[in-house]
């Protein structure tokens, strides 16, 4: 059966400095980013071909392009699904602004889709853009007679938030239990249902997490 890979991009250059980097085009891989997308394609390689998309960031379409470049498949960007917009803390590194931002991610994850980062977005803006997008990709790609997996390379936090809106993940798993740069979420469709199958290192069932770890650098 075929399934959705969101894939978290490569390592950039505001990771590394932990900059709030979420608005269109964003920071460029770092050349060890850039590793990190070679070598998932290393250890990735679908069983047959597959479908490979990106979201419009930079740091998006490089991922793809290097998976791409060993898999010998064509890369596409989408519209919808980059990563939570940051509004008034763009481009901020100092930690009142993270604690701001976690604790709207943290609202989010106990159920308040209205809770909103200062001039940036809600919850319900967030499922308002990138569902529809899932949504033609399984239409296109998983179901029917010619099923192919699909390859979203994504961002961190949009993609928790999605996989665990699709599949019903305990909130409390989905907020403790981030992916690092290239770790990826698995999840398989049938008969209008989303179940997950690997979240990061984890494989379904998914253990309860009780106390949030400190969130990965966003973007």
């Amino acid at each position: 059966m075929a399934r959705l890979h969101l894939v978290r991009h490569g390592e950039t250059t505001s990771n590394v400095m932990r900059r709030l980097d979420t608005a269109l085009p964003g920071a460029a891989l770092t050349d060890f980013g850039a590793r990190q997308g070679v070598r998932f394609g290393l250890e990735n390689a679908p069983e047959h071909h597959a479908v490979l998309l990106s979201s419009r960031a930079l740091r998006a379409r490089q991922t793809a392009e290097l998976i791409g470049s060993v898999w010998d498949v064509e890369t596409a960007a989408v519209d919808g699904v980059h990563e939570v917009q940051a509004g008034d803390l763009e481009d901020r590194t100092d930690r009142e602004s993270y604690e701001v931002f976690q604790d709207i991610m943290h609202r989010w994850h106990d159920g308040d889709l209205d809770a909103r980062i200062p001039g940036g977005e809600s919850l319900a803006m967030v499922y308002d853009r990138y569902l529809p997008t899932v949504e033609d990709l399984a239409d296109m790609y998983l179901t029917g007679p010619d099923q192919r997996d699909v390859f979203l390379v994504s961002h961190g936090a949009a993609i928790r938030l999605i996989a665990a809106r699709l599949a019903g993940i305990d909130s409390r798993f989905a907020a403790a239990t981030h992916l690092g740069n290239t770790g990826s979420i698995e999840l398989e469709y049938s008969e209008g249902l989303w179940v997950c199958r690997r979240w990061g290192a984890a494989t379904a069932p998914f253990e309860v997490v009780d106390e949030p770890l400190v969130d990965e650098p966003m973007g």
